[in-house]
């Protein structure tokens, strides 16, 4: 059933990370939609500067902000400060980018996210929290674009499912809880409708391609070898294998219906998206 809400137009919604996966999308969505207030793009690079290690920058890129898409730095330790100052400088409703599972996280991932959700909680301001599962786009924009390009994937989940989900779900997830009533104090899981094992979805990306991309199961270490090797810090490698412990698990195979709960349709499916995107040469 989706949530009963009416839309409002804050003074102003400030987006972090608005050069990112999410966040170029939530900046384009509050900005196609007519009658959506001032929106402020911000990132190191962006419109609007924004370094969470550099607080200088955080009161300027707060001004005039009513609401924000809080997209947490992988250290925490600078997020209780920054959500207290937003809440100080007038932001009073929090929208929190986290993970499908992050409770069930370790030490090696995902600490930031966890403290963005314990900070906006402990806050005065109205919050709520989305937990999408892997993205689509992990597939085609950075992470795993270059193996399917080189036709293997290796990677070490096993015959775990995962309902990656479109992060054009996400972004229009985003964007109405953003500008609409009726989320406070909610957390939404966002999947996609099917659980794919990753097998299962390189096969998929391969067949809209129209050329073999094969997936290889690998170890935890050995996939963290393969990673320094490539030239990954050792951070990243550990984060990475954290990601793929918890998915092992079993914490982010469930279907969710979170993006239905919030714009009353069901999410996107991968085999279209995949045929759409393989035909922009992407994985050619």
């Amino acid at each position: 059933m989706t949530t009963k809400s009416t839309h409002r137009t804050p003074p102003g919604v400030l987006v972090l990370g608005a050069t990112g996966k999410t966040g170029r999308r939530v900046v384009a969505r509050l900005r196609e939609t007519p009658g959506t207030a001032a929106v402020r793009a911000a990132s190191r690079s962006g419109e609007v500067r924004f370094d969470w290690t550099l607080p200088d920058t955080w009161e300027p890129a707060l001004a005039g902000a009513d609401a924000l898409y809080l997209i947490a730095p992988d250290d925490p330790s600078p997020v209780k400060e920054f959500v207290t100052r937003a809440e100080a400088s007038g932001v009073r409703r929090f929208v929190v980018l986290s993970g499908h599972g992050i409770e069930k996280a370790g030490e090696d991932f995902g600490r930031g996210m966890a403290a963005a959700e314990d900070a906006v909680r402990e806050s005065g301001a109205e919050w709520t929290i989305l937990r999408p599962n892997n993205f689509f786009q992990n597939f085609d924009e950075d992470l795993w674009q270059a193996p399917l390009g080189a036709g293997r994937l290796g990677l070490p989940i096993g015959d775990m499912p995962e309902p990656f989900v479109d992060a054009d779900d996400v972004a229009a997830v985003a964007a109405a809880v953003l500008t609409e009533d009726g989320h406070a104090g909610r957390t939404y899981e966002l999947s996609g409708p099917r659980a794919l094992t990753f097998a299962e979805a390189t096969g998929i990306i391969a067949r809209a391609a129209g050329r073999p991309i094969r997936y290889e199961e690998l170890t935890p270490q050995a996939y963290r070898a393969e990673l320094l090797a490539q030239g990954w810090p050792e951070a990243a490698a550990d984060s990475l294998g954290a990601m793929f412990a918890l998915h092992r698990a079993g914490h982010t195979a469930e279907v969710t219906d979170g993006v239905r709960q919030v714009l009353g349709r069901e999410a996107a499916d991968l085999e279209p998206w995949a045929r759409r995107i393989a035909a922009t040469g992407v994985w050619a």
